[in-house]
């Protein structure tokens, strides 16, 4: 089989938990690319701590950013497609997060804001230093020039666990699902990787059939269900697995290298 369109996720699949990307995984990449095969990264990230990694390889083409609220130009950074939300339905969980203690952040397809950059505490402001994002003061949404794609509230597993199941009794206005351990995220209700997945391969009449999809978490279930080959990473959750055709190697063992080899290489 002959795939047309590779979708990766970043965190826990391309790179390693020391948020490197390998040489043989990038290496293979390349030799996927070379032979006609379009790359696209399909992150939780934004174009902005995304794009970079595009560059790395050598790769034009797309990122699905923001779980697929908003896909990007490598090259000229146009937003060729987005999810916007209803800033106003968030009111509820910005009150919540506040009387709570929860950090959150808004993201549009560029920016990202915050209650107060100067108030973040040290390991929030690490966190958002790690994933390469700058952080701005959160403004009225009357002031937001651009659309917003995503909601994000950051905190520890067992307290995020909690969060999500009492939002989860509320009336649901938007796609919520947790992205990473640490993350839970709200968006537009029909945005997700696998939406911005499908949406672009329609527009370069690409079929599920020839689309390969690789991932590792909740987030990554959409893409992968509408592949036509989803391969969940050995470092995932069991749902995700339960989810996939195929099982690859973990991140830590190069396993985007191990399933190209096997799926596009052999």
């Amino acid at each position: 089989m002959k795939y047309k369109l590779v979708a990766l996720d970043i965190d826990g699949t391309l790179l390693n938990d020391n948020y490197e990307l390998t040489d043989r995984t990038a290496e293979t990449i390349k030799k996927v690319a070379a032979q006609g095969t379009e790359i696209v990264l399909c992150t939780g990230r934004g174009p902005a701590n995304s794009i970079p990694y595009m560059k790395q390889l050598g790769l034009k083409g797309y990122v699905l950013s923001h779980n697929g609220a908003a896909t990007v130009d490598v090259e000229t950074r146009e937003i060729v497609h987005q999810f916007p939300l209803n800033p106003q339905g968030l009111d509820p969980y910005i009150h919540y997060c506040r009387d709570h203690g929860i950090h959150f952040d808004v993201n549009t397809a560029f920016g990202l804001y915050v209650d107060s950059v100067k108030g973040l505490a040290l390991e929030t402001a690490a966190m958002y230093e790690k994933y390469l994002m700058e952080p701005l003061d959160l403004p009225a949404w009357a002031d937001f020039s651009e659309p917003i794609v995503k909601f994000t509230a950051f905190g520890e597993a067992k307290v995020l666990d909690k969060v999500y199941s009492e939002w989860s009794t509320w009336t649901p206005e938007f796609n919520m699902f947790r992205s990473g351990e640490y993350f839970i995220d709200l968006m537009h209700p029909e945005a997700s990787k696998g939406a911005a997945l499908r949406y672009l391969a329609e527009q370069k009449g690409i079929k599920p059939s020839e689309v390969l999809a690789i991932g590792n978490y909740f987030n990554d279930i959409s893409m992968i269900t509408y592949a036509g080959t989803g391969i969940a990473m050995g470092n995932s959750p069991d749902g995700v697995i339960a989810a996939a055709d195929d099982v690859t190697a973990t991140n830590n063992e190069d396993g985007v290298h191990q399933a190209l080899v096997k799926y596009c290489l052999s």
